[in-house]
This record gives structure tokens, sequence and C-alpha cells, in this order.
């Protein structure tokens, strides 16, 4: 399964993990590198140190191709995006930000920079400022979100640049695999999959809420304010929105979630922990390694497409 994005990165199938704060270390992120997809280290609002240190604890389990996941917001930002460039990171994702002021100086040092974009606005304008492609997120991811669907913002975006793009959002298996091909783009964009993967380590209760997780289990906190977030409903998350809808201040509504990804991630609290998923999470049944989940989603997708070839040809 070769595409722009196998050729772009140098990897064997076009399948991109999340860089998921506190849930994508280089155990994780190696694993799906080893498999053949690209692995990403989920920097979050890590030191630059912290991400140094994994970065080179990545060199030492795989000579393949990974990428860091840098959240621009992050007051270490600055010193993040020259780590980067010391410890020759072949590929960078961003989120929470512009890339721009990085964009030079990573190019010089051979950087894949691959911003995550919710709109056709910043696609275009993530081209103009020279990245390699674009990860076009639906709603329907974990975490932080936009407003606009997968099916809706795929196709509009692969229209409007011609750099490559890659899917995410509510992807899971080979048939959003296929799927998002059929809309336009050249690899997905997997989390909440990867999540529940052998080589994760995050904590078990983390894992089986995700397991255990019905179709309509996930909720957005935070519209209101204007910082959505898609986490799957607990204690926390209705206890959020019930303030929310009160009209609790923002700084009261931060107190629910301080710390909250850490304590649902390390901790395993599931009542007062941010348990970020998305919503396709009512589709992943059971635990599996990084190498099973790629070749199965790849498998699934290849059988689809030429499935589909097939009823046209006829």
């Amino acid at each position: 399964m070769k595409t722009e994005i196998t050729q772009l990165l140098k990897i064997k199938y076009p399948i991109i993990q999340g860089g998921m704060a506190w849930v994508a270390d280089y155990h994780l992120a190696s694993a799906v590198s080893n498999a053949g997809g690209l692995g990403v280290i989920g920097s979050g609002g890590a030191p630059a140190e912290w991400v140094r240190k994994q970065v080179k604890k990545m060199k030492e389990l795989t000579e393949k191709p990974f990428g860091v996941n840098v959240m621009l917001m992050n007051p270490q930002a600055d010193e993040i995006a020259r780590v980067l460039m010391e410890e020759k990171v072949p590929v960078v994702t961003t989120g929470a930000g512009n890339p721009a002021k990085y964009m030079e100086e990573w190019k010089k040092a051979d950087i894949k920079v691959i911003p995550v974009v919710a709109s056709c606005a910043l696609a275009k304008m993530m081209e103009r400022c020279g990245a390699d492609a674009v990860v076009a997120e639906g709603t329907e991811a974990g975490g932080h979100i936009g407003e606009i669907t997968t099916m809706s913002l795929v196709p509009q975006v692969a229209d409007a640049v011609n750099i490559p793009v890659i899917a995410a959002g509510g992807i899971a298996d080979g048939r959003g695999m296929a799927a998002a091909f059929m809309l336009g783009a050249k690899a997905v964009q997997m989390g909440t999959h990867f999540v529940v993967t052998e080589e994760c380590n995050v904590h078990d209760n983390y894992k089986e809420k995700i397991i255990k997780a019905k179709d309509i289990d996930s909720k957005v906190t935070g519209r209101k304010s204007g910082h959505p977030v898609r986490v799957l409903r607990n204690q926390m998350s209705n206890e959020y929105i019930k303030k929310e809808n009160a009209g609790a201040t923002l700084e009261e509504l931060e107190l629910l979630t301080l710390g909250g990804l850490r304590k649902a991630v390390v901790e395993g609290n599931t009542k007062d922990g941010s348990l970020m998923a998305g919503q396709i999470a009512g589709l992943v049944k059971e635990s599996c390694s990084c190498r099973e989940l790629i070749q199965n989603t790849v498998r699934e997708a290849e059988e689809i497409m030429k499935g589909q070839l097939k009823i046209f040809e006829a």
C-alpha cells in the first residue's frame, strides 16, 4: 500500500499514530514504527529535556522513521523545537498553534512538518508556510477538537491544498481507512485504538473504559468556553457539563480538569480523570499488539477497496 505519505515519510504503511499527550511515549511510538507505521511521541505540556530523553530512548528501540507532536501552546515550545533539530527527529506534527516561526529552521534540518488542522483556511495557511502535509482532523476525534466532521472536512481540505492530506477522527479499522482514501486522503491517523494496544503504557482502567464504551459514551466538554475536548463520559465530565450549562466561570471549570489526563493515564482514576477518546471507541472491542492492529487495518482496507473496484468493473 504505497501512497504519497509512505513515500514522503519512508514508512511501509500509510498509518500515523496520534501524538497523544501522556499516552504516546517512546514505548508506544517505537512499536508503531517497528510495525511499519509512523510512531509519534506526544510532547504535550512536557519540558524540553523530557522530550530529548524520549527521543533518545526511541532511537534505542527503532531505526525506523518516527515523529514528535509539538503542542505549540507549551511554554517550552521554543526549546522543544531546538531539541528536535539537535536530535535529528525525522517528522514533526503540530497542534494548538501556528508552527510558521519554526518552519524555516526545521526545513533546513530536513524535518518533515505535518500540522494538524480543523479547517480549510488553516490547511491553506500551513501549505503557504511550507508544511509537507496536513492532518485533517474531524470532530469525532478524542481530545481537543474542531467543529467539522471528518466526512466533511477531509474532501474539502483535499480540494483546498496541493500537499498530501492525512485523515483523522473516527478511524479505527480498515473500513475507516478505505473511506478516508475515497475522500481524498493519502494516509490515516489513529489515536483511540492505539491507546488499548499491548505496548501502550496507560493504566488498564483507562483501556477497559475504551473497550467497554458504547457508541453514545463520548461527550464534549468546553464547547461554551471555546475549548472543546472529547472524552468518555464519567463523573468529572457530567459535573463539568452541568456547571458549564449553569454558567460557571472558566476558572471554576479548569479546577475540575486540572491534572485530569494524568489521573486517567497514570492513576487509572476513571471517575475524576479525563478519559480522552474518540467517538470510535464503541468499535474498539479488544486489545492487541500494534503490529496486529496495523496489519489488520491495512488488510481490511485492501479487501474493501479491491471489492469496490470489482463492483465498478462489473
